[in-house]
């Protein structure tokens, strides 16, 4: 007779599949932090919120190793100065370790801090492939108050693409006249080809209207513009996770296998970033998202 302690084999598969699986989520858990896809307060506040999920089974050593620059060395020490012993797990911790915990966090990785005195010009850049287009357009489409910026490029147009509706189209001796004439809020050279750039003159009369405006950029043109408008509100587009951004990047199709190599490698730095930013929306779901970023405009 079979002891009757012993699980039935398929409730024993079952288990060893919740196993891994968990294995598996906290393995993307600690990736995204490292990549800094999400912050590592918002890892540890689902461990609080979910103690039995695996966010909260996560062994404090392991969520303290997947921060940036933190190594086996520097963890150690830094769980001797908390108090925390390292056999502990996220969703085990005591107030008193939450709190130090948390404390420690916010001084090693502070948290976006909105500045004061922004304006209504938003600025929305991310990483390659985290679908800033898309959720301009969405914007675009269901919030008219605010004005997209239409940007200037000297590539020709694609097919069904208007002249001062999807972009202004100039050749190169018209783009050099508008960067001398100091009529472009920001402009680059965008994967060594095309130049494309943000006339001043339409988001100045806009903004003198009383309008909302959206800049959907890059990092280096999110940058141009906090240089020339520092009031500007700054907004970072993330990706649910770093699988989620690379599985978008891959779907394209578009690219070899050496283009979205870099453009990774783009990425990744491009997360880095956005400590430099006054707020972080998560392109989970575009509606949602463009929600979110129409809602700074109030």
């Amino acid at each position: 007779m079979a002891d009757s302690r012993t699980p039935p084999e398929v409730d024993r598969v079952a288990a060893s599949r919740r196993a891994v699986a968990a294995r598996r989520e906290r393995a993307a858990l600690k990736h995204d932090v490292a990549m800094r896809v999400i912050t590592p307060q918002q890892l540890l506040q689902r461990a609080f919120d979910a103690p039995d999920e695996p966010a909260g089974a996560m062994r404090i050593t392991e969520f303290l190793t997947a921060l940036p620059a933190i190594g086996e060395g520097k963890r150690d020490r830094v769980l001797a100065e908390l108090e925390i012993a390292p056999v502990k797990r996220l969703g085990g911790l005591g107030a008193r370790q939450r709190a130090v915990l948390r404390e420690w966090l916010d001084t090693r990785f502070p948290p976006l801090t909105p500045r004061s005195g922004r304006s209504r010009l938003i600025v929305l850049a991310g990483p390659t492939a985290v679908g800033k287009g898309t959720v301009a357009a969405h914007i675009k489409e269901h919030h008219p108050e605010i004005l997209l910026s239409v940007s200037a490029t000297t590539r020709a147009p694609r097919p069904g693409e208007v002249d001062g509706e999807h972009y202004f189209f100039v050749d190169d001796a018209g783009f050099d006249r508008l960067v001398a004439e100091g009529a472009l809020l920001e402009h680059a050279t965008v994967h060594n080809a095309f130049r494309y750039g943000t006339p001043r003159a339409p988001i100045e009369k806009a903004l003198a209207d009383g309008r909302t405006v959206l800049l959907e950029i890059d990092l280096q043109g999110a940058r141009q513009v906090r240089a020339a408008a520092p009031d500007a509100t700054l907004v970072f587009l993330t990706p649910p996770s770093w699988d989620e951004l690379v599985n978008r990047l891959v779907g394209r199709g578009t690219e070899g296998d050496e283009e979205r190599a870099r453009r990774l490698k783009t990425a990744k730095v491009e997360l880095a970033a956005q400590g430099e930013f006054d707020y972080r929306v998560v392109n989970d779901d575009v509606a949602r998202a463009a929600a979110e970023i129409a809602a700074l405009a109030r």
